[in-house]
Order: structure tokens, then C-alpha cells, then sequence
């Protein structure tokens, strides 16, 4: 039953998050919350791991929460269970696009999901940022500040953000490599 629910959770996310993989994350953040499938140090990791491998980060992600969860198979069925939604929308999208493309109305609503998508991408970039940068949960039981800020991990964001600002030329892969590193040494 877990299973195919693990499957109806990810086929919701490929049918709501419009705009691709980081529009993904709020929906993972909600799954930790309400069924407590991974946390969200897991989820920071799944993000890692879906940024720094090839294909699209929601369908990096769902495999990977999938695999986590019932191995090889539940990797394939969220897998799937994520692309279906988007795979039937562009059929039936691109069968009416052409006969439609010039209307107003379908211009017009192309127009008024960007800024949904905006949203949802700046949520998942907040969510990314406070999983990361801060301890949320250990300040909550300890109220103090020196426990709400994960240092190590401010710092190095801090200086590759540094390299990055003054080297923005730097291909990109020599910065998950190195974040990917610094992150093992230190086991953030």
C-alpha cells in the first residue's frame, strides 16, 4: 500500500510542479513532512545527487527517493510515475497547440503560469538554502543561535561563491566536483 502511494505522491508531483526539477522540491519537502519517508538531511543529499548527475533533477530525484525506499524497482516506478503526467500533457498540448497556437487565450495562459513558476522555483531555492545553511530543528530544541547556523557549511558555500564571483568562467563541473569533495571530507 506504502508502495503505491510512494507512486500516487510522485505522480502528483510530475503533474503539479510546472517548471521542472527545483519546482519539485517543495512537493519532496511536503512527503518528509507528512509521511516521514526521508528527512530532510536526505533531502538535501537527493538534491546534491540529482544536480550533480545527468538528466532532469525532478527525475533524478524521484529515482532516487524511489531506490531509497524498495531498491531498483521503486526507482523505476517513481521514475515513471513522475514522467507520466508531463509525457501525456505534451501529446495532448502539442496535438491542440497547432490548431490553437495563434489564440489569445492559449497565449495568454502560457503567459500567466510564468510567474507560478517563478514562484515555485523561488520556494525550492529558500527551502534549498535553509536545509543547507542552517539547523532549523536542533535551534528549535536548543534555542540558541550557535546551534541554528551549520558553519562548515556557510563557510565553504562562501568561498565557492567567492571562486565563482571572481572566476565566472570556471565551468561549472569543477564546482560540484569540488563541493562533492569538500562535502566527504567533512561529511556535511
Amino acid at each position: 500500500m506504502r508502495f503505491l502511494l510512494l507512486c500516487w505522491e510522485f505522480f502528483k508531483t510530475g503533474l503539479f510542479s510546472i517548471g521542472g526539477g527545483i519546482a519539485t522540491i517543495p512537493f519532496l519537502q511536503e512527503m518528509s513532512n507528512k509521511y516521514g519517508w526521508f528527512t530532510t538531511a536526505d533531502l538535501t543529499t537527493m538534491v546534491a545527487i540529482s544536480e550533480s548527475t545527468p538528466g532532469p533533477m525532478g527525475v533524478n530525484m524521484a529515482t532516487y527517493v524511489g531506490n531509497h525506499m524498495y531498491g531498483f524497482v521503486g526507482g523505476i516506478a517513481t521514475t515513471i510515475s513522475v514522467v507520466i503526467p508531463a509525457f501525456v500533457s505534451i501529446l495532448i498540448i502539442a496535438s491542440f497547440l497547432q490548431k490553437f497556437q495563434d489564440s489569445i487565450i492559449v497565449q495568454r495562459t502560457f503567459k500567466g503560469l510564468r510567474p507560478a513558476v517563478v514562484g515555485l522555483i523561488i520556494s525550492a531555492i529558500i527551502g534549498i538554502y535553509l536545509l543547507a545553511l542552517f539547523n532549523i530543528p536542533a535551534f528549535t530544541t536548543t534555542h540558541t543561535l550557535q546551534s541554528l547556523f551549520k558553519w562548515k557549511a556557510i563557510i565553504i558555500f562562501l568561498v565557492l561563491l567567492a571562486i565563482y564571483r571572481y572566476k565566472p568562467k570556471l565551468h561549472p563541473i569543477i564546482l560540484i566536483t569540488a563541493s562533492a569533495m569538500i562535502g566527504v571530507i567533512f561529511q556535511l
